[in-house]
């Protein structure tokens, strides 16, 4: 009955909505899930498209686009090529005096370009110097390279070119005016000898045939003289003396990546052929070759020539005992007197005091430090920074040396000279020289006394040149005077030896050593190392100044 009821309650209510259509809201249809999924993805990978697309049309612009114009490196400041000179720059020292640029005028100069000098026309022979096999050599090989000198009083033999012009003057020859401040090389005894052991006249036949042997040889820098003259006159000569059997190859201990300090050993242990033996770094372990770097004990070159000359066996004897080797020759460091290198003018003792100088070895640094000077070891290629920044106040090296590395451009005065006329020995591994045939090896020896003959002819050019090439290129030359000549010769008595001879362990040990000292090289200079190590004036009795003293020949009054 209820259910019957109800149905005309639930028509009005149909009805009532049939009249007011408005008022109902439809139901949302139901989203399409699917399609929005599609959408999206589309959406999507369209945008990627454009994307890539945009990529592309960049990539390719670029592509096609011109290069553009690399930007240089900044280029540094340069660091003028001479330093400006102050109006006054103060001494190192507090209570030092500053210092004056130009307290005298600089020296004349010769002319750039060196005078050839006429030729003096040779004399003619008569038939008894004909006779002579040496006269005729002399009189064939005059005038340039292989010239000698046969103590005829000929000088002029030995006068022209150089096998090398950078040897040479701004001419490249050898000019008399050398030769005749230098005779006294040619009148000693050991050049004579070097004649004899050259045999000129009467040189050994070459019976070796279809060898071939290389060589190498070592040498302690190709920048330095002997190097360079050994291989434009030595290396070449033994080529056509052997026709072409045995070459040698130059190379270096820098190009090498050796140590100079391992000489001897790598000698002995044969790991190179043939060698200049830097005997300067082994005084350590081989106290005897300090003998020839005591500084400031040589009063001119003459001296410490003298003095090389008569050690020569004595080094020899301790080399070939240490490492079997066969000395060939000996190298002839010309043109190397030291000096120091500065912007400030150093005339006496006093001007060195807290002076910051570049020394080389433990014999310099004892002069420089007795002198008042504070001597410090820094690289030979980080002076020319150093002076120049003012890091250093002064350097010490050769006048040729000073002048390739350019110290003119960062220095106004040089001082000295502290006299040198060193040299060093070049040796050939034992077992390489023992496979060598005998003729060739009698070659290799003849060829090195002519390689020395030759080297000493331009030892005197290259001691007069190498001091005018540094004032020709702006430096002041400062020559020590009497006052500095005594105090450096104080030096090496009272500062230069007896650190050499502590070195050595003196008087404990070095006995040996001492005792050539005292036998070959003080009386040649004027000093004795007596038992107890202290080291004491003599008279001079051997070499150029024998029957004089030390003060008479410093000047020394």
């Amino acid at each position: 009955m209820l259910k019957f009821a109800l149905l005309p309650l639930l028509a009005c209510l149909l009805a009532l909505a049939a009249c007011n259509p408005a008022t109902p809201t439809a139901p949302p249809p139901t989203p399409n899930i699917a399609a929005t999924v599609t959408a999206g993805i589309a959406g999507t990978r369209a945008a990627e498209a454009a994307m890539a697309a945009t990529i592309e049309a960049r990539v390719a612009a670029t592509v096609t686009a011109p290069r553009p114009t690399a930007i240089a490196w900044p280029t540094a400041t340069p660091w003028p090529t001479a330093a400006p000179r102050p109006t006054e720059i103060p001494w190192p020292t507090a209570t030092a005096a500053p210092w004056i640029p130009t307290a005298t005028p600089r020296p004349t100069r010769r002319p750039t370009a060196t005078p050839r000098p006429t030729p003096t026309p040779r004399p003619t022979l008569t038939a008894a110097q004909l006779a002579s096999p040496l006269v005729r050599y002399a009189a064939e090989h005059a005038g340039g390279p292989g010239a000698i000198y046969i103590g005829d009083g000929n000088f002029e033999a030995l006068v022209g070119p150089t096998v090398y012009p950078e040897f040479g003057d701004d001419d490249g020859n050898v000019p008399l005016y050398a030769i005749e401040q230098h005779q006294w090389i040619f009148e000693s005894d050991y050049y004579q000898e070097l004649i004899e052991k050259a045999r000129l006249t009467n040189p050994t036949p070459l019976t070796t045939h279809g060898k071939r042997i290389t060589l190498q040889h070592v040498c302690i820098s190709r920048m330095l003289t002997p190097c360079r003259h050994m291989e434009t006159y030595f290396v070449p000569n033994v080529l056509e003396r052997t026709n072409g059997q045995v070459e040698i190859e130059i190379s270096s201990f820098v190009e090498l990546g050796l140590h100079l300090v391992d000489t001897m050993q790598l000698m002995a242990f044969g790991t190179l052929h043939m060698m200049e033996i830097a005997d300067g770094y082994s005084d350590y372990e081989y106290p005897i070759f300090g003998i020839r770097y005591l500084w400031g004990l040589w009063p001119n070159r003459q001296t410490h020539y003298a003095v090389q000359t008569k050690i020569f066996d004595d080094l020899e004897q301790v080399i070939e005992e240490a490492t079997g080797a066969q000395i060939l020759f000996n190298n002839w460091v010309s043109g190397n007197d030291n000096f120091i290198f500065s912007r400030y003018r150093l005339e006496n003792p006093d001007d060195f005091q807290n002076l910051m100088t570049r020394s080389y070895s433990s014999a310099l640094s004892d002069w420089l430090n007795y002198m008042g000077a504070d001597a410090r070891f820094i690289e030979y290629a980080e002076v020319y920074t150093s002076l120049e920044r003012g890091i250093m106040d002064a350097a010490v090296t050769g006048a040729n040396p000073g002048f390739w590395q350019r110290w003119y451009e960062v220095a106004d005065y040089m001082s000295g000279p502290l006299y040198n006329f060193n040299s060093t020995a070049s040796a050939i591994n034992k077992e390489v020289w023992e496979s060598i045939p005998a003729d060739l090896q009698q070659i290799l020896i003849e060829e090195g006394a002519k390689h020395e003959l030759e080297a000493l002819r331009l030892a005197a050019i290259q001691n007069s040149i190498a001091l005018q090439r540094n004032i020709d290129a702006g430096l002041e030359f400062v020559e020590f005077g009497p006052e500095m000549r005594q105090a450096s010769f104080e030096a090496a008595r009272d500062s230069v030896v007896p650190y050499w001879l502590r070195r050595i362990g003196y008087p404990d040990e070095g006995q040996d050593t001492v005792a050539v000292f005292n036998d070959k090289v003080g009386p040649v200079v004027g000093l004795r190392v007596e038992p107890d190590g202290s080291v004491v004036e003599i008279p001079i009795t051997q070499g150029p100044h024998a029957g004089k003293t030390a003060a008479e020949v410093l000047g020394r009054r």
